[in-house]
């Protein structure tokens, strides 16, 4: 083993766990929710600062009724000033979330200085100020961020503005002081969208209205002048996944910490095919991070809930509490950064690339994601008599069309040359986008397709004890009974329905969930107005549609979205055949994921709702075009840089080695037939190296002359990923030939199995 790999694993061996003591009070520890929502300006504290008069007009200009006037930004900023620096706040940022799958802020003192003029002179008095232009509004420089083309070099001016849906809070800093975090949107000059959260919250809007309209048809109010529905907002709940590895570890392998991912390195003997790691106890230092970061994120409202280890060594999960989809993407970066700086603290790495290491299972970041009203009510809960809830069974379809229509939207949603590695490589979902709902939902579906009675699913070795459930019998008399689910789980479907939700599980962990779930917001609030429309058809001109009248829609939508539901195993070739002779589009490559956000059935889409303006979607593609080829360009240059710097010099020095000793042992008279071989093998292999290294230069030069987005980011697709893959199992098989000691990189062994 090398010097600096020994001596890290040494060191890393004498460390003892981080120890962060649990938050007391008075000697007694406090309960989570009391520490919950601490360093949060919740609307209670907000309502307790302000009079009730201008607290009631915050609240109109939140629900969309009115604008904020100057007076009330006013007495909110000072009230949440008061509030922010009596907690240590010395600085207030607008948070946002540029096109980059991460967030960005800059951090601007409350200190002010104010002049006064006297008969002596200019006198400076130093005052802490914050006023209601500063929390609405900030600028930053938007030709540094990506943009599409619509802010070039010169045009820099672009406006974060205040989003109100998702409140304040601070974080704590160096020194014990704190910074104040707004949350923001993030447009051009000219008010085009910049960052991920304004087309969320479009999308958002778009798909109340449509459901609110769907809703008061098939249940309208006894008011007239008052809808009954008024509100429709979709819940999210984030499954993070993500890799910990030692920090000093991770500080020795270059391709790591450029690119989020190894490039080269080959499997250990042992590493997830016993099936150990998963749900099995956590290493000590990791559970340590991981309790940290949970009082984090408590004290800033990011109602975390799970923590396990994950399929992979190395890998682990936290899932939250649903939330509304606007504030669990927030919080969902929110974890993902206080992961990224506590883990920092314990002297640990986290990875958030799709696939680190390749051969061991990679990451996603499952979306679990439904709609419910301003009444509390999911309208994805098939209750315990689904075939009869009407209102469910429209809803249902619509989703299940929305997939249907636009499953190449959703596909382009969940594109990167990061999760390129992860989908459809038997441990997430393929390219083929497919709903699964389950036995007895898809029972229920056909039934009515069929004009048919829902068949029994009662088995002989079970027994019902609820309505909607049944009674499993373990044939242990000291067990209690549980309750068991109408549906199975199905891992491998890219969109599942999992009980009241659907789980959009093809989502990449290292990207913000924005994107993805404005696309199927968009899908499914287009295709809510088209089983509206028909439903208006069907009633006629009553006043309220019958029953019949539902069910003909509803089966008119089961029917054109059949193609999409798929009840089996989608890692199977059988089901890539399948898929095929369904008409459902099998899209491998990033590039032609993009390509579908211009298809006229998108575009067209939307454009017409709103979410998106023409110059807003083609900036967004050729954002994602540009980011996945210089992606991969930095990808092959890191390779090239490894090979060069760590991998050639390794192979070269054991193959000295072993000339000196084939000569030494000849000079003795012994056989040296073994080494021969082993230098000959690795010969050829390093000169195969050598050969590939010489094409991925050839590559590279030619990829930096290609100037248009789409036709850079289809040749680093098709021919340096090709190249690089290749030279990827060239290193690797001459990682297994050379002598460990004559190897610079950390192994995956020590990456993978070193916590």
């Amino acid at each position: 083993m090398s010097f600096e790999r020994n001596q890290i694993l040494i060191e890393a061996s004498k460390t003892a766990v981080r120890n962060s003591p649990y938050p007391t009070e008075s000697g007694k520890p406090i309960y989570p929710s009391e520490l919950f929502g601490a360093d949060v300006f919740s609307l209670d504290t907000l309502s307790k600062c302000l009079p009730k008069s201008v607290f009631q007009d915050f609240l109109k200009q939140k629900n969309g009724r009115r604008q904020l006037e100057k007076s009330t930004a006013d007495s909110i900023a000072h009230a949440v000033r008061v509030w922010a620096m009596d907690k240590g706040a010395t600085h207030f940022t607008h948070w946002f979330q540029p096109q980059t799958d991460s967030t960005a802020e800059k951090h601007d003192s409350f200190l002010s200085l104010k002049a006064t003029f006297t008969p002596m002179g200019e006198q400076i008095t130093p005052i802490d100020s914050f006023s209601g232009s500063q929390l609405v509004q900030a600028e930053p420089d938007a030709s540094s961020f990506p943009s599409g083309g619509m802010r070039t070099t010169f045009e820099a001016r672009g406006y974060t503005v205040w989003d109100t849906t998702s409140p304040m809070f601070i974080r704590e800093g160096p020194n014990r002081t704190s910074v104040l975090y707004i949350p923001s949107v993030f447009i051009s000059y000219n008010g085009e969208a910049l960052d991920e959260k304004t087309v969320l919250l479009r999308s958002s809007e778009v798909l109340s209205k449509a459901a609110c309209e769907l809703l008061n048809l098939i249940d309208p109010s006894p008011f007239a002048s008052e809808p009954y529905y008024n509100h429709v907002f979709t819940t999210l709940g984030t499954e993070q996944e993500f890799f910990l590895v030692d920090r000093s570890l991770h500080a020795l392998r270059p391709d790591l910490k450029i690119c989020g991912r190894t490039l080269v390195g080959r499997l250990p003997p042992r590493h997830q095919q016993l099936e150990d790691h998963y749900f099995g106890k956590m290493p000590s230092k990791v559970l340590a991070a991981i309790s940290e970061t949970e009082l984090e994120l408590y004290k800033l409202g990011v109602p975390l809930k799970t923590r396990h280890n994950e399929v992979a060594p190395g890998q682990f999960e936290v899932a939250p509490i649903f939330e509304e989809a606007m504030v669990a993407v927030d919080h969902n970066l929110l974890t993902m950064d206080v992961l990224h700086k506590v883990a920092h603290r314990h002297d640990l790495k986290v990875l958030f690339h799709e696939k680190p290491f390749k051969g061991v299972n990679g990451s996603g970041k499952h979306c679990n994601w439904s709609m419910s009203t301003d009444r509390g009510e999911n309208l994805l809960d098939p209750t315990v008599k689904p075939e009869t809830n009407y209102r469910f069974l429209l809803f249902l379809v619509a989703v299940l069309y929305a997939v249907h229509k636009h499953g190449s939207l959703l596909r382009a949603g969940i594109s990167s040359s990061s999760n390129e590695h992860r989908l459809g490589a038997n441990e997430a979902p393929p390219g083929i986008i497919s709903v699964f709902l389950g036995e007895y939902l898809t029972e229920v579906l056909d039934s009515i397709e069929e004009s048919r009675e829902v068949r029994s699913f009662s088995k002989p070795q079970l027994k019902t004890i609820k309505l909607g459930g049944k009674a499993l019998d373990v044939k242990v008399s000291s067990l209690p009974n549980i309750s068991r689910d109408l549906t199975d789980r199905n891992r491998t479907s890219p969109f599942a329905f999992t009980g009241n939700k659907f789980e959009f599980r093809a989502v990449g962990s290292k990207q913000s969930p924005s994107f993805p779930v404005t696309l199927l917001n968009c899908a499914v609030a287009s295709c809510v107005h088209d089983v509206t429309e028909d439903l208006r058809k069907a009633m006629g001109s009553k006043p309220q549609p019958s029953d019949e009248d539902i069910l003909k829609v509803v089966k008119k939508y089961i029917k054109l979205s059949k193609s999409v539901r798929f009840e089996g195993d989608n890692y199977s070739d059988d089901w890539v055949k399948e898929a095929e002779k369904r008409g459902l589009p099998n899209i491998k490559d990033a590039p032609t994921a993009f390509n579908q956000l211009l298809s006229s059935v998108n575009k067209d889409m939307l454009t017409s709702l709103g979410i998106f303006s023409e110059t807003e979607l083609h900036s967004r593609y050729h954002i994602l075009m540009e980011k996945y080829a210089k992606s991969i360009i930095v990808e092959a240059e890191t390779l090239k840089d490894l090979i060069n710097q760590h991998v050639s010099p390794s192979a070269f020095e054991y193959r000295k080695l072993l000339a000196e000793t084939t000569l030494a042992l000849k000079q003795t008279q012994l056989s040296a037939q073994a080494e021969i071989n082993v230098l000959k093998k690795l010969g050829d292999l390093v000169e195969d190296m050598q050969e590939g290294l010489d094409v991925l230069n050839a590559a590279t030069e030619q990829v930096h002359t290609i100037e248009e987005p789409q036709a850079k980011a289809y040749y680093a697709s098709n021919q340096i990923v090709p190249i690089m893959e290749k030279l990827r199992e060239n290193t690797d098989a001459i990682e297994e030939l050379v002598a460990d000691k004559f190897w610079t990189l950390p192994k995956y062994t020590e990456l993978l199995l070193n916590l």
